[in-house]
């Protein structure tokens, strides 16, 4: 497994950052304008869970391809506590998927399961543990 490193930095606009990945990738995430900021890029939340969705759709496509199962498109919808807060304190993720080609039931029922199991899905429904340290 590939250790992936990113960095984050902060700009002279209030909330927004930008953010990298090696030398290739760049983006950048802000907070809504209600928040403070000035909505100009998805805000950290949406990063998260398009983090998931991203994941769940690569993963079935792959796998469907493997299978040469006849899966033309999936969509990926997720909400981050729907519901509101829970009381304690847990987080609720919502995913829901479309699969659309001509799958038969046992198909589409493998997929669900290959779905929970993309590594993100299992990375957010494990413990996670994160060390922060001040750099040098």
């Amino acid at each position: 497994m590939t250790v992936s490193t990113v960095r984050v930095n902060t700009t002279d606009t209030a909330f927004r950052v930008t953010i990298k990945a090696d030398a290739e990738h760049a983006w950048a995430a802000d907070e809504p304008t209600a928040m403070g900021g000035g909505d100009t890029a998805p805000s950290p939340t949406q990063l998260l869970l398009s983090s998931l969705g991203s994941c769940t759709a690569i993963k079935l496509q792959m796998y469907a391809g493997r299978k040469q199962w006849p899966l033309s498109a999936v969509e990926v919808a997720l909400q981050l506590n729907p519901a509101g807060k829970p009381a304690a304190g847990n987080t609720e993720i919502t995913r829901k998927i479309t699969l659309t080609g001509s799958l038969n039931d046992e198909q589409r029922e493998r997929l669900l399961q290959i779905a929970n199991a993309c590594p993100i899905h299992k990375v957010l429904s494990g413990a996670i543990q994160i060390e922060s340290a001040l750099a040098d």
